[in-house]
Order: C-alpha cells, then structure tokens, then sequence
C-alpha cells in the first residue's frame, strides 16, 4: 500500500486539480490572520497541496511541531511562520517527488517570513515507524496531520508513535476524512479510491475507539463536513458510503475520563489568546465567550488546565463532588446534529 500510495502522489497526481473528489483542498474560510501567510507560499508548494482541513490551532509561537505526511510543505511552512525562530517544525513524509518539492523550498519561505535562520526541516520516513526517525520521546508540542492518516495500513501505530513523541499535555491536532460505515475490504485494494482517501478511511466510531486505546482519552471533534465525489466512475464503486472531512484534536493528559463527566466545575476565558479575543473554541460543542463564567466537564476543566492554554483560563471548582454525567448532549461524531455551543460572542 505504501508503493501505491507514493506512486498516486509522486506520479499520478501532477496537481490538485487532477484529483476526482473534494476531500483534499483548501478551505475558503481559511482565518484572517492565516491570509497574509498563505500568499506568501511558493507556488509550486501550493499546487502540489492534497490536504482536507486547516490543522493550525491556537497558540503556536515558539512551539515545537510534528507534520506526519508533509507532502509538499505547504503546512509546515504555514505553521513555521506562527511558530516564529524560536520554535520549530518537522516535516515527515514518504515521497521523494513531493519531499523534493519541499526541500527546494525552504531558503524562499525563510526570506518570505524574515527569519535569519530556517525553523522547518523535512526527513525522509513513513507515519507508522516514526521510532525509526530518532525523534525523541515527549519532544513534540504539538502533532499535525492533513488528509494523511487515512492513506496508513497502520493507524494504530500511528497513533501510538504520535502518543509517545507528545509532551505531557501536547495535543494531536489533525484532518481526516472518515466513513460512516466500514469500507469493505476489496474497495480498499482499488488504488485509485485509495489514494483519494476514501477506501482507507476508518469508520469514524471505530477511529474514536482506537483513539483511545492508543492513550488519548477524550478525542473531541473540531470541525467537520460531508465529501462530495464529483467522478462518476469514483461515485459507482463507492457512492452507497458517506464520507466526511473532520478535524480531531486529541490531547496527552493520563488524568482524562473515557466520558463528560459533572463535577460542578466552571472556567473564565481571560481573552488572551491571540486572534481569539471574543471568545475561545476548544471544540465543535466548546465556545467558550471572554469575561464570562461557562460550565464545563470534568474533562474539559483539565483539558484546558492541563495545556498550553492554562494561563489564558481562570479556573474554579475541584473533584471532591461527583454529580453524574455532564448534561450537554454533544457526540464526538463528524456531521452529528449540531449541538449548541457553550455560551455566545462577547
């Protein structure tokens, strides 16, 4: 599956407009703060981009970031401009023509962001044996992913290499395009449904469960919405499975319960979080408005306490009280009907 996989993205693919589905493009909402840096990518970075998702969260200067399957860089050198000099980001990818494309790129996007010194570096490897790469344990912030997961014969192992590189309190930060029933095992071998990510994807309850064997405990879902398969021929083998792009962001905290549970906890988001100042999404079902106390689950009380994010919280309540299930009526699942968000904009 891997010689399939890097022979659609390094051969058959020349750009993404020759790809048959809309799993993998650009976003048009893409932040007003992310513009300025997105017209500064390379042309030929940008035409050779195959992501689902925008997988920049909040707070990233001077953090230390993990791109699995960087393709043609076009991710890492988004996120090198928000980590700034004094952080880092590390691209790995499989496929020598887009590692090439990658690599010819760096002094060009170093200049463009008016850095001294690069702070992006890309290695030759494959997402499921990242301990064959010498990467450190606990020595990643932060770990992205863009529409790449999908295409591994070893998510598990992913998500397990991923766990360990973490710091404590780290987050896994990722799109994904997932099914919503699981794909038979003979539309898996089509090299061409394969490649668009769609045969690869898990059935997304399925994903939830091996998140959490993996370690993280709580996957919460960011965003997520319906593909469309525009190719006919695509749409015959393989249109009686719906699919979704969805973004997941899955935390390394040992301390987090497999449910949402009420311990009459509440927070206060301060509005310090850069480009952030109404209000703080954590999650799809999390909005959480500037100034105001919001009740949260135990869950996201130490999601957020436990995170880069703690000093941008105030925090109030403990875990002496246990009282029940936290009653918010929210699913982890892409495309569930939309619960209400916490709270509204300041």
């Amino acid at each position: 599956m891997h010689e399939t996989v890097k022979d659609y993205y390094g051969k058959e693919l020349t750009g993404s407009d020759d790809l048959k589905t809309d799993a993998c493009c650009t976003l048009d909402n893409i932040p007003a703060h992310i513009k300025p840096i997105m017209a500064k990518i390379h042309p030929e970075v940008s035409s050779k981009y195959y992501g689902c998702g925008l997988v920049a969260p909040e707070l990233l200067q001077g953090m230390r970031i993990l791109d699995l399957g960087s393709g043609s860089g076009q991710d890492c050198y988004v996120l090198s401009a928000l980590v700034g000099e004094a952080g880092e980001v590390v691209g790995v990818d499989m496929t020598d023509e887009q590692l090439a494309v990658a690599n010819r790129h760096i002094d060009h996007h170093r200049e463009a962001f008016g850095f001294s010194q690069p702070n992006v570096r890309f290695i030759k490897g494959y997402i499921e044996k990242l301990d064959e790469l010498n990467l450190a344990d606990k020595s990643f912030d932060i770990i992205v992913s863009n529409c790449v997961i999908n295409l591994s014969p070893d998510k598990k192992a992913v998500l397990e290499q991923a766990y360990r590189l973490l710091k404590p309190g780290g987050e896994l930060y990722f799109s994904d395009v997932y099914a919503d029933r699981r794909v038979p095992e003979e539309l898996m071998a089509d090299p061409v449904l394969y490649g668009e990510c769609l045969s690869g994807a898990l059935y997304w309850n399925d994903f939830i469960q091996l998140a959490k064997q993996s370690g993280f405990a709580d996957p919460r879902l960011v965003e997520d919405r319906p593909l469309g398969i525009d190719n006919d021929k695509v749409k015959n083998k393989i249109g009686h499975i719906n699919f979704y792009s969805a973004t997941y962001r899955l935390f390394k905290l040992t301390d987090l319960e497999h449910s949402s549970e009420d311990y009459g906890q509440s927070v206060v988001y301060q509005g310090t979080v850069p480009n952030n100042g109404c209000a703080f999404e954590l999650d799809k079902h999390n909005r959480i408005p500037k100034g105001k106390s919001v009740s949260v689950c135990g869950n996201t009380y130490r999601v957020l306490k436990g995170s880069r994010f703690s000093g941008h919280f105030e925090f109030s309540g403990n875990f002496e009280q246990h009282n029940g299930i936290f009653n918010q009526g929210v699913s982890t699942l892409p495309f569930s009907e939309k619960a209400a968000k916490s709270g509204g904009c300041c």
